[in-house]
């Protein structure tokens, strides 16, 4: 076929490029390894508990179980204004952004331009003559010359071998990894707000029971004092409740220096500085109640519920991507040259059919012997990728672990809590016994302290227990995966 115009042959080339165009070099991606493939099959954890627990999917916002509105409000609020989140979310719009400039490498690059020149040039004729006496004659001088020019120019690299193609995937991948950090933040937040809470719950609770216990007790050795006054009471007596009483008035300090950490913590973790969160959060409030059974899905569920093994899978996917990119700079590179534009004297005549020019022009690049770059950093995206490959294993592995020992802990703690309970209830009875004995004095004071100090220990004991549990239950809902939100764009 004869080609009888330059145009047409520059049609007919890019035709060709655009078909050869289809060619991407480097290994396709085919999804993760499998991994964990007998936990996937599963209908069932491990070490799930024997009870306590269903194999329904969870729900993603698990605090609603508590029932707490100011759980419920502390989390939406850390959520809004949290540092994490926000540095979570700006990374995601920068990935993002370098996925929109990737994409845009596929186009031409077009620019515009225009000028105005003015010029003045010597008089060359007077440079060559002069006067006897030595005196140089006037120069006439010539008229300023005057251009005008507007045009546009374009460059376009034909993605002859893909590796455009292969960046767009690496960054598209990055981008749904970053995605994925961005939920993985907002599982953790959620958790450690949680917890938060409930320490400041647990601490304001046993710090009441603390104080009630030393105003009874100082109520006993008011008692006591007097009846030793009166001769009916030794100074050992005396001394003895004097110890219980410091003691038990110990314990207070500790609790309300953690007691001020926890409302600093939370004021943090939702964007707001230390003491923001202390009148709204004051006064004694008992601890969430705990639901009666948790749903927890299956393994299957909650290995594509978690945004960790969703990050490192889709960062896998990147670094398989990279190797095709670094593959094509081992072929030649084509871009095609383009310039259109007008120039003219006057700037009236400007655009004139007579003043137009155009430029068409293919150039080719190939690194035909760069001694070994490219090879050296296509190994390095091979070894890229075997690392991410390895570390999405370690991710799957440890999502399995983590949940499968959050189980564990959660169904022992649970049955942690039913004996402190049964504890407190035969150390509640022992007292209110001892009491009864010691009014109608046959009983010690040295009985009588010691059945309060274990009533008082069990008391503190179930409600520590319980507020362990409950963290049990928040770091059970964290292994799960849930708790983020999908983000919008």
């Amino acid at each position: 076929m004869m080609f009888n115009r330059p145009s047409s042959i520059a049609l007919a080339a890019v035709a060709l490029l655009s078909a050869l165009s289809g060619c991407t070099v480097g290994p396709d991606y085919h999804g993760a390894p499998p991994v964990a493939q007998d936990a996937r099959s599963s209908a069932t954890f491990v070490r799930a508990p024997a009870s306590g627990t269903t194999a329904t999917p969870a729900p993603n916002q698990w605090w609603l179980a508590f029932n707490d509105p100011q759980l419920n409000d502390l989390i939406a609020a850390a959520f809004a204004h949290s540092p994490d989140v926000h540095i979570a979310q700006a990374r995601l719009r920068e990935s993002r952004s370098q996925l929109q400039k990737q994409r845009a490498n596929e186009l031409p690059k077009i620019s515009g331009d225009a000028a105005a020149l003015r010029l003045r040039s010597p008089d060359l004729s007077s440079l060559s003559s002069g006067s006897s006496s030595g005196s140089s004659t006037a120069s006439s001088g010539r008229g300023p010359l005057q251009l005008y020019t507007a045009g546009f120019d374009a460059t376009w690299e034909i993605d002859l071998f893909g590796g455009t193609r292969r960046a767009i995937e690496a960054a598209s991948a990055d981008a749904e990894a970053v995605d994925a950090d961005l939920a993985d933040t907002q599982v953790s937040l959620a958790a450690e707000v949680a917890q938060a809470y409930i320490e400041l719950r647990d601490q304001q609770t046993r710090l009441e029971l603390a104080q009630r216990q030393a105003e009874t007790e100082q109520k006993m050795l008011t008692l006591t004092q007097q009846r030793r006054e009166r001769g009916t009471a030794a100074d050992i007596d005396v001394e003895r409740l004097t110890t219980q009483v410091e003691n038990t008035r110990a314990t207070l300090i500790p609790l309300d220096a953690q007691l001020t950490d926890s409302l600093d913590r939370l004021a943090v973790l939702t964007g707001r500085e230390p003491g923001a969160l202390d009148q709204q959060l004051a006064g004694t409030r008992p601890l969430p109640a705990l639901p009666e059974t948790v749903a927890i899905g299956d393994p299957s569920v909650m290995l594509q519920q978690r945004p960790d093994i969703r990050a490192a899978e889709r960062r896998l996917a990147s670094s398989n991507a990279q190797i095709g990119e670094h593959i094509a700079d081992f072929f030649p590179k084509v871009t095609l040259l383009g310039d259109i534009g007008f120039s003219a004297g006057d700037p009236g005549h400007l655009v004139r059919k007579n003043n137009f020019s155009w430029i068409a022009a293919p150039y080719l690049q190939w690194n035909a012997f760069d001694f070994g770059r490219t090879l050296g950093s296509v190994h390095a995206a091979e070894a890229s990728r075997d690392e991410a490959e390895a570390r999405y294993t370690k991710a799957v592995l440890g999502a399995l672990q983590d949940a499968n020992s959050s189980l564990s802990r959660y169904g022992h703690q649970r049955e942690h809590v039913v004996t402190l309970q049964k504890v407190e209830a035969s150390a509640s009875h022992s007292a209110t016994l001892m009491r009864q004995r010691y009014s109608a004095g046959v009983a010690t004071l040295i009985d009588l302290l010691d059945t309060q100090r274990e009533e008082f220990t069990s008391q503190q004991s179930v409600v520590a227990g319980q507020a362990e549990l409950l963290k049990d239950f928040v770091s059970l809902q964290k292994s799960l995966g849930i708790g983020w939100q999908a983000q919008q764009g």
